[in-house]
């Protein structure tokens, strides 16, 4: 059982790993998942406490990916126009793959701050650009928690193997 477990793990932790690059896999969870296996093997070295902390870990940096558009472009200078058209650029652009993820808050961004707030072109561009570094700071977060969950994953992996 402890192999199966293993290898269930490992695949999670690797897809997890894909997904904080491939929009449409739900990587923090499948790497959440993958711990979970492996905190349920007899080699596990993780600790209840462990894997509460990476729950909540995994459950901020969800929820992350939806509010940094927003707070990204409140940073650089956005209105609540701006800001609400980086969240719905963000949603929108779930459905259109990678590109979608990066550009839709940028474009969202900038849409709200023209129509919204009737802002110069130069500052709603301004605005889109912090919402689109969002995504670039979102993914690194997104694939520190994934290195270190898959990092906890190997290690069991490797005990199991040996």
């Amino acid at each position: 059982m402890n192999t199966l477990l293993v290898i269930i793990a490992l695949v999670m932790g690797l897809v997890g790993l894909l997904g904080v690059f491939v929009p449409i896999v739900p990587g923090t969870i499948l790497s959440f998942v993958g711990l979970i296996c492996v905190f349920c093997t007899t080699e596990s070295t993780i600790s209840i406490g462990t894997l509460i902390l990476w729950g909540i870990v995994s459950l901020v940096v969800i929820l992350l990916d939806y509010i940094l558009p927003g707070y990204f472009s409140k940073l650089f200078g956005g209105t609540k126009a701006g800001i609400t058209g980086a969240t719905v650029g963000t949603i929108v652009g779930i459905f259109f793959g990678v590109p979608g993820i990066i550009l839709g808050p940028f474009f969202g961004a900038i849409a709200g701050e023209m129509i919204g707030s009737k802002a110069p072109i130069e500052k709603a561009f301004k605005v889109g650009m912090g919402s689109m570094l969002s995504f670039f700071v979102g993914t690194g977060i997104k694939l520190v928690a994934a290195v270190y969950m898959l990092y906890y994953i190997v290690k069991v992996f490797i005990a199991v193997a040996i």
